[in-house]
């Protein structure tokens, strides 16, 4: 028997992910630039310098053809480019998200600018 995922809208998402993101010391900014479209809808600072793009979608929508393009030039330079569209997929990011702070804290190079040897 197939499980059916909970219908969410974007904006549950994005609310659930700000305050999740925000009790791990971090900030989930909407990130609206201007003259580049296609970019994710959120862009994630944690702490230790960690920086993650977040697309949210309402459950089952998919990124648009030019969202994929840019998410793939974004990949190329070496950033991770994450889709949510229900709360598992925000559980599986919010658990890498902590696990990442794990495994950064005390390694040269992962505290931004900050960092001095």
């Amino acid at each position: 028997m197939t499980k059916v995922r909970t219908p969410l809208n974007e904006k549950m998402l994005e609310r659930r992910l700000r305050e999740s993101i925000q009790a791990q010391g971090g900030l989930a900014l909407k990130f609206i630039p201007v003259g580049f479209t296609g970019l994710p809808d959120r862009i994630v600072l944690a702490p230790e310098g960690r920086i993650y793009f977040v697309e949210l979608k309402s459950t089952g929508k998919k990124p648009s053809n030019r969202q994929l393009v840019v998410h793939g030039l974004l990949t190329k330079l070496g950033f991770r480019v994450w889709v949510i569209d229900d709360n598992r997929g925000l559980d599986e990011f919010l658990a890498r998200v902590r696990m990442d702070a794990v495994y950064t804290v005390g390694i040269p190079g992962t505290r931004g600018s900050a960092y001095r040897d």
